[in-house]
Parts: structure tokens; sequence; C-alpha cells
């Protein structure tokens, strides 16, 4: 079954799993309860020690996210719920297993009740079908099956949505980057530039800066490299670093590549304020930000860049709050695995840094794909939920995976390489941290069932929502202010026009210093020396600038 459809009921396999879960209907008081006399309640019969030590360990008594009931000997005991308290969701996290086990149901299932407590959700709907979340979900025999599983009381809900697109491809208000604040390091990403032609990148952007020429979008760095490897640009490319021209056309040659993919709508102003996802509803629950990329799955390694400049752009934004009764905002980074690919080491120490350092300022980060071995060992070390669906093993690597994957979890009495070939759809293998900070005992857990639309909402609902937006005037239509292209096309031009003019005044020519003053470039210059430095200054871990 594809993740598009409701999740089903199927039962846990024999010599059952373990997992991380949330609390459905559970009281802080009536928690405690759940982890002994309660689940015999729930099944009329005696439970084994090493379910209610499980049990114990997800009875919190602070708020916490309802994921579902723990499975045990094949059994599932709706008494035993399993959930994440909403203070440990800024320590990060990892829903992870193969294609079609339900990792798109448990993303939505988890950002339900993130905006219920009223914090703010980001979500990149990569196949399109998490749009469903601002619409109520529809009743089946399956839901109402699953709801009675797990003890759910499921209710028909939708939620508070803002869909965006990439440079508004695709439904979705249009979401713009500058290239200046993109930064070379996640650019040379997109460019798929090696580490040297990276670090030239760096030096362009250096020089960039230095001449108060601005970078809003792909044809104004394209000017500055055509400049310097031009014949008036060759000396000024020396002097920034002993650029060679042969890496600077190779630059060059990727950009005009970037371009005639149509890669140019994703960056110019109105560049997009990262702030905007941490809003509320008038009811007071959050937001969920979708970002909607369908229309460009074919360019993953630009949108899984693009997602990384928007927790960059956050980092560098939001202000130090240390430890937080609930996160300021929940951020959900699909298919983690593009991210990662091909990346230097430059850009793996920059996320590592980022997603280590982001949790005092109150934003949680999941990453989602199928093995946590996408994830690299340092930002793996930085998760402390785990939600991990079912694994396959039909190939020797895939049963190399496995393994690796087992040794990641703590002990447990379960036999967890069994386990996660045998989940079902809709069942995961939970840890999570406690409310002090401890990892809970791995449970295995059948999933409760989203409350909203499981699939995309229609065409028509969609592109309503979109417009009906206060941000749609603010970010739908494309700027093009006066900046580096502008600017050095006007110097190409002097240039050119400065013979005549010098044989036409030759008699009546002014000073050195007052051509110098009087040029345009010269007062172009002049008047971009104060936010020069700025840029310069704030330039952060990718490169990339302050607001």
């Amino acid at each position: 079954m594809s993740d598009r459809e409701p999740i089903p009921a199927g039962q846990a396999n024999e010599g059952a799993s373990s997992g991380v879960g949330a609390a459905a209907g559970l009281t802080p008081g009536s928690a405690a309860s759940a982890a002994t006399g309660s689940v015999d309640a729930a099944r009329g019969g005696e439970v084994p020690a090493p379910a209610q030590e499980i049990a114990a360990g997800y009875a919190f008594t602070g708020p916490a996210l309802d994921l579902g009931a723990l499975v045990w000997d094949g059994r599932c005991l709706p008494g035993a719920q399993i959930r994440i308290p909403l203070g440990m969701l800024n320590r990060h996290g990892l829903v992870a297993g193969a294609t079609g086990t339900g990792k798109t149901k448990t993303l939505q299932l988890v950002a339900e009740q993130l905006s219920a407590q009223g914090v703010p959700v980001f979500l990149a709907d990569i196949k399109g079908d998490i749009s469903g979340v601002s619409a109520p979900g529809e009743p089946n025999a399956r839901v109402t099956q699953r709801a009675s599983e797990v003890g759910q009381e499921w209710r028909a809900t939708g939620f508070p949505c803002e869909f965006y697109a990439l440079g508004g491809i695709g439904p979705g208000i249009p979401l713009r980057a500058t290239v200046t604040s993109f930064g070379p390091v996640l650019l040379a990403k997109c460019l798929q530039l090696n580490q040297t032609q990276e670090q030239s990148l760096g030096l362009i952007f250096h020089y960039a800066d230095q001449k108060g020429l601005e970078l809003f979008d792909l044809k104004d760095l394209r000017a500055v490299v055509t400049f310097l490897t031009s014949d008036e640009g060759r000396p000024e490319l020396k002097a920034i670093g002993g650029l060679s021209t042969a890496t600077a056309g190779v630059i060059l040659r990727s950009l005009t590549a970037f371009e005639q993919q149509g890669m140019s709508d994703f960056f110019g102003e109105p560049e997009f304020d990262s702030g905007e996802l941490l809003r509320t509803a008038p009811d007071g629950r959050g937001l969920v930000s979708v970002l909607e990329l369908p229309a460009v799955q074919d360019k993953p390694h630009l949108f899984s860049t693009f997602l990384m400049w928007l927790l960059a752009d956050l980092f560098h934004d939001l202000p130090e709050v240390g430890d937080v009764e609930k996160p300021k905002l929940v951020f959900f980074f699909d298919e983690a695995h593009l991210l990662f690919n091909g990346a230097s080491k430059a850009f793996l120490e920059a996320v590592t840094q980022t997603v280590r350092l982001i949790r005092s300022k109150g934003v949680g980060v999941f990453f989602v794909t199928q093995t946590p071995k996408d994830v690299p060992s340092d930002v793996l070390a930085q998760l402390g939920n785990r939600v991990q669906h079912a694994l396959r093993a039909f190939t020797p690597d895939d049963q190399k995976a496995l393994r690796t994957t087992v040794k990641t979890f703590p002990r447990s009495p379960y036999d967890l390489e069994e386990l996660l070939t045998s989940l079902g759809t809709g069942e995961a293998v939970v840890t999570v941290l406690s409310e002090n900070g401890a990892p809970t005992p791995v449970a295995a857990t059948r999933l409760r069932a989203p409350e909203s639309l499981m699939g995309p909402v229609d065409a028509g609902a969609l592109d309503t929502a979109v417009k009906g937006s206060e941000l749609y005037a603010r970010y739908a239509d494309a700027v093009d202010r006066e900046s580096a292209y502008e600017k050095l096309t006007a110097r190409e031009v002097e240039t050119r026009a400065a013979p005549a003019e010098k044989t036409a005044k030759a008699a009546d020519e002014p000073s050195l210093v007052e051509q110098v003053v009087g040029s345009g470039v010269f007062k172009s210059l002049a008047r971009s020396v104060g936010t020069q430095l700025g840029r310069e200054i704030s330039r952060s871990l990718f490169g990339t600038r302050r607001r």
C-alpha cells in the first residue's frame, strides 16, 4: 500500500517489535496508570513484565504528543500509550523506513498534534500528498479499526496551513532567496562544485561584497564571473587570492547550465522572510507551512539545499532561548539523503554545527529518509528522537544496512533485526527522550491514524488557499532592482565610450581624481560602502548573510 492511502489495520508479527509512540487520550494523571494495571485491563489478561516496563517509560507527566499504542507479542495494547514529550521535540529526531511503510503519515500525525499544541510546523511535500493536512479526514472502515486498536478518539479535523512553492513553480506562494543571502557554500552544493571550485566561489562572493556588487539573482553572479574572466577583470581576479581563470570558467559554465535548467526563478527578490514560518493561527493553533515540491522533483539538489538555507536563515535570526516548554518551530527535512549526497566536508561541518546549535533557539529538526546510514554519523548523534518504520533486506547491502541500524538502538528485549523486517504499514520501532532527557525503552508501536485528509486536496481548493493568504500579495511578483548586472553593464558601456569622450574632450580633460569621483561606478560603490562591511562581517556558517 502506498503512503497516499489510509493507514491499514495490519497486525504486528509474532516476535513483536520496538518503537516510539505517543499516547492518545491520556491525561498526565492517567498516563502513570497506563504502565501497570490499565495495561492488563486493556487486554483482560496478564501482561509480561517487559511490556509493563516499556509502558512505564512513556508515562510522562507533562504535555506530550500521542503516537500510538504499544505492540507486544503480536498484541496491540491500547492502555499502553507511546508518547513524545512536547519539550523534547527541539532535541531533533529521525523518521526512517523503506518506501511505502508510512513515513509520510507519521509526519502528518506529528504535524497535526504540534499544530494543536500551538507549535508551528514546516513540511516539505515531495510527492504532493501532504496538502490534505488542511482538510478534515474522511472516515472509513480502516480508520475506524485503527482508532479502535490503538485507543484513539478519532475526529475528522483540518489544520491551518500556508502553501509555498520554490520560485512560484507549482501551486504556492513563491519562495525566493537572493544569491547573496544564499551564500557560496550552499550555492556550490546546488552547482555540484568540487572543494576547490567551492573555495573559488567563496572568493568571488568576497570580491562582490568588497566592490558593492549586490548579487540578487543568478544573472548578477554570472555578470561578476564573466567580468572576472574578461581582459579587464583578470588583474582583479589575481588580486582576490589567486583564483585561476580555468576554475572561474568552470564556475561560469556550471552557472550557465544551472540557469538553462530553469533555476533562475528560485533566486531573486522579494526574498522570503523565514520568520513567516513561526506564526500561529488566530485560534492559537500553530500554522503548518507546506512547501509544495512535486513540480521540481527533477531538481533534488536544489530543493534539499534550499531547505538547508531556510534552516540556516532561522539559525541566524532567532535569539537564544535555551530549553523551552514547547518548540518555536519543528522543521521536517524530507528526503534527507539528497542533502548529503556529494556534499563537501565544509558543507557537512556547517550542517552539523547548525543542527547542534539551533536546538537552543527553540527549533526542532526531524530528518526523514530511508535508513539512518543516509545521515552522517555526526548529524545522527544530535538526534534524540527516533521513529523507525520497516526496512527491507533483499540484498547483501540491505542486510548490512539493517544490522547497522539495529546497532544504533538502545538495548531492548526484542530481536530488532527480525522485527524491523516484519513491521506492517503504520507500525514503527520508537525510542525518544524522556522529560529528564534520558532515552526511553525501545517500543514497538502501532501508530494512530491522522485526523486530517490522508491525500492531496483538489487543485481548486489549493489555489484558493494560496491566493487567499495575506502573504500572497507580498511575495507573488518578482522584483528586479539595480544590482551587479546593471552596475557592470553600465561600467562596460562607460569603458567603451571612454576613447571617444577622451578625443572630444582632450582640451578640457578633468584631473584623474575628478574622473574617478565623477564616474557612475564610483558613485555606486560609495552608496554601498556601509552595506559592504555589514555583509562581510555577518557572513556565517554557510557563507549566508544575516538580514
